[in-house]
């Protein structure tokens, strides 16, 4: 980690520790900010005493950035325009980082403060977005090419779906037990249990369960939310010092052999379906194989890449012993391959083999840039996890009390738990950023009206308000916080 300095002016250093700064607080304020989430039913309900409850989900969170993989770091990173991130100068760069930490830090705070269940994962996207449509504006970039749209569709549809799906689930999952359990004392609130039943914990089955779906959430939490802060890591480290991190310089021989062969099967590929892609890539020998230092992702200049790729590559077994301008040009190169395949595999005249097939290559050229390096995602591992120690209790009572009209059951508990570890968990496989906020608190909600309690009105508003402004109010504050960073910095 400390060779990251080495070379570095004395103001990219303060610079680039800043931002890692900004970044970690904003894990650790997710922490706090979504603890709540994680622990609101299990503490609640009396499954266990806060200050245990608090500690395992720490250590859940934790486990669970250290195991979650980069999956949904990279779905953060590729938000923005390919030819954003293979061509921003490090001023830019600590201009962008800044402007979208501190639009999401802001907003974080202000919802925690006010005890308002609001989502993290739609604050950093509003702020990526933001900084994005920001950038293309003030560079005469058109809008629509401003941020990768067909990634924030993807993201956006996710964050719609994932709390519709929380609600609808969890509902059914409550009217199935009352159906099978009728009278069962998973169906009383822990209000009831222990005023007239004497009892302060819920029975043991379902304490059992409330305390297992609890830390399963904790750590689905940690490896979806955690990706997040790992992906702002990855920015701040590309855009700040790319020549030490465009591409992984721990990679083996066998990882960039495999870069290698990848690129020359996509030649391959290329030549195989040259007729059914003639219009879209017009493949022709009048390019010629040198390329500009920067240049846009042009599907024209499919051919001359590949040749310039396997050019730089050649007799490499070491990506340390490149030059640092050829890692950031193969870094260009990669990107841009894989952008262009990534659009050619939703073309209509190619087989279902050979999209397979495509997709295989995509990921073998990407092996070697879409990775990070252990003491980032330890880094983020810790500030996550030592954020959800604390700061719990303003979001608790919103989840058990203030959503329905009546206390949470053990049944609902339960059944929003479970119901929230497995959407995370779906969207974990699929590299899927979604909210745990809006995923339980919907889940909640949707166990109240199986329930017939009905929803407190003005509770659920100010969720749905929130929800509905964090995108644009966040988008608003980093595209105003980089207009300014620009003219004062820039």
């Amino acid at each position: 980690m400390f060779d990251l300095f080495s070379g570095l002016d004395a103001w990219v250093v303060v610079s680039l520790l800043l931002a890692l700064l900004f970044v970690l607080s904003f894990e650790f304020i997710n922490g706090f900010h979504d603890t709540a989430n994680a622990v609101a039913t299990v503490i609640y309900t009396n499954a266990m005493p806060p200050h245990l409850a608090v500690i395992f989900s720490g250590i859940f969170n934790f486990l669970g950035v250290l195991l979650g993989g980069v999956g949904v770091a990279y779905a953060i990173v590729h938000l923005l325009p390919v030819e954003l991130l293979i061509n921003v100068d490090t001023g830019r760069g600590l201009v962008m980082v800044f402007a979208l930490l501190t639009a999401a830090i802001t907003w974080n705070l202000g919802t925690w403060y006010f005890g308002i269940p609001a989502s993290s994962s739609h604050t950093l996207i509003g702020s990526i977005l933001g900084v994005g449509l920001a950038n293309a504006l003030l560079t005469g970039i058109p809008l629509g090419e401003g941020v990768n749209w067909k990634k924030a569709i993807d993201i956006g549809m996710s964050l719609i779906v994932s709390p519709l799906a929380g609600f609808s689930i969890a509902a059914l999952l409550l009217l199935a037990l009352r159906k099978r359990f009728p009278i069962n004392k998973m169906h009383d609130t822990p209000h009831i249990r222990s005023e007239h039943k004497g009892k302060k914990h819920p029975p043991f089955w379902n304490r059992l369960v409330l305390i297992i779906s609890a830390m399963a959430m904790s750590f689905v939490h940690g490896s979806n939310d955690g990706q997040k802060g790992i992906g702002l890591i990855m920015l701040v480290l590309i855009g700040i010092v790319p020549a030490k991190f465009v591409l992984d310089q721990g990679s083996t021989t066998y990882q960039i052999e495999r870069t290698r062969d990848a690129a020359i099967h996509l030649q391959q590929f290329y030549e195989r379906n040259h007729a059914p892609l003639q219009g879209y890539l017009a493949l022709g020998k009048n390019h010629g194989t040198e390329l500009p230092k920067h240049f846009r992702c042009d599907p024209q200049l499919t051919e001359p890449t590949i040749a310039a790729l396997l050019g730089n590559l050649e007799g490499i077994t070491n990506y340390q012993d490149m030059e640092a301008e050829k890692r950031i040009q193969v870094r260009r190169y990669l990107l841009c391959l894989d952008d262009t395949a990534k659009k050619v595999g939703k073309l209509d005249g190619l087989s279902a083999g050979e999209k397979a097939d495509l997709e295989k290559l995509r990921k073998d050229l990407t092996a070697t840039t879409e990775y990070a390096p252990f003491w980032v995602i330890l880094a983020v591992a810790l500030a996550l996890g030592l954020g959800t120690m604390i700061g719990w209790k303003r979001v608790v009572r919103t989840v058990g009390e203030k959503i329905g009209k009546q206390g949470m059951t053990y049944a609902q508990g339960m059944c929003a738990q479970v119901t929230a570890v497995f959407a995370i968990g779906m969207a974990n496989i699929y590299s899927l950023p979604v909210s745990t906020t809006h995923i339980l608190s919907s889940g909640v909600a949707g166990t109240m009206v199986a329930n017939r309690s009905g929803l407190q009105s003005g509770t659920v508003r100010t969720i749905l308000t929130a929800w509905v402004l964090t995108l644009p109010l966040s988008m608003a504050l980093a595209a105003g916080f980089f207009w300014l960073g620009t003219k004062l910095f820039v």
